[in-house]
């Protein structure tokens, strides 16, 4: 078993390593003065099971084609079976046609990612769960819900918890831990008139001085959040925070969740954390390291990766 990594969350990859007491196999991925990807592999892998550990996060081309360039060396070295670990699958928000002349990105991802010769992948929180449908090979969607579980029992009093959806979409998701913890669960109906630009229209379910919980797979600009958690707050809540999987937390988006009425923003460490994440003074991070270590345990041995959110 050999684990390699890219330049895009080396600080997860290490983690991960750390947690299976695996060393990170030594390799080169730098960039030339034109900004061309170069990889070189120090260690013998010819017959090796070799995950490469790699999200697709911003910049989300250059980070891309490091998980293929890596992939191509490795299949040229000789791997016996190459697994791409995603924690954060980028381009998956655009799965589908909204309107009309736009492309279906994410299957043009997946389509990538197994012709440079991936055998299999493992990914956390997808979008949609049907993304996985895009892959022509084995994908294993893990799901952060335990992670967040146990610490949301941790810092709340979960017998005032209100779980909310931030949309619709999201129901399936926030359902999931108010199941695990046994609290009601409330939806946040909003529109998007654009890409980036949400409005809420309306709070299904009373949180009247209730504590409550965001739940969502992906913040990026934030409006999303910060505009449900005031329309929480008007609806009566007595306090909102949120737990989010992927914290993409594009440009000034820090800077508004900081300034914003959210006692609290957990993120895990599926992005790799930046200095404006680190100087938010209400946004914490939260490691899912030993759940993917797990998942990389169960597929070398060829067990069961499922049974882990039973």
């Amino acid at each position: 078993m050999k684990l390699v990594t890219g330049n895009s969350n080396r600080a997860l990859a290490q983690a991960i390593a750390s947690y299976l007491e695996l060393p990170l196999t030594d390799c080169t991925v730098k960039r030339f003065a034109d900004q061309e990807i170069y990889v070189e592999i120090h260690e013998n892998v010819r017959g090796e099971d070799v995950f490469i550990l790699q999200s697709t996060s911003s910049p989300a081309d250059g980070n891309l084609m490091e998980l293929l360039i890596l992939t191509d060396a490795l299949r040229r070295s000789s791997a016996r079976r190459i697994t791409a670990v995603i924690p954060y699958f980028g381009y998956a928000r655009q799965d589908r046609r909204a309107v009309g002349r736009t492309p279906i990105s994410a299957k043009l991802v997946a389509n990538l990612i197994a012709g440079a010769g991936v055998n299999r992948v493992i990914t956390v929180d997808l979008h949609t769960d049907q993304i996985q449908g895009f892959f022509d090979i084995p994908t294993d969607n893990l799901y952060a819900a335990p992670v967040m579980t146990r610490d949301i029992e941790k810092h709340y009093d979960t017998k005032n918890l209100m779980i909310v959806s931030p949309d619709v979409g999201g129901v399936a998701r926030a359902r999931a831990i108010a199941k695990r913890i046994g609290a009601d669960l409330a939806i946040v109906d909003k529109r998007r008139p654009r890409a980036g630009v949400s409005e809420v229209m309306n709070i299904i379910g009373d949180v009247s001085g209730q504590s409550c919980l965001l739940i969502d797979d992906i913040v990026d600009s934030g409006g999303t959040l910060i505009n449900a958690a005031e329309a929480l707050l008007e609806a009566g809540a007595r306090e909102v925070s949120a737990y989010i999987t992927h914290g993409v937390l594009s440009a000034g988006a820090c800077g508004r969740i900081g300034a914003s009425n959210l006692k609290e923003l957990v993120v895990t460490d599926s992005i790799e954390e930046t200095e404006a994440h680190r100087q938010t003074a209400n946004i914490r991070r939260l490691t899912i390291a030993p759940l993917i270590g797990e998942a990389l345990v169960r597929t070398a041995k060829e067990q069961s990766v499922s049974s882990l959110f039973n």
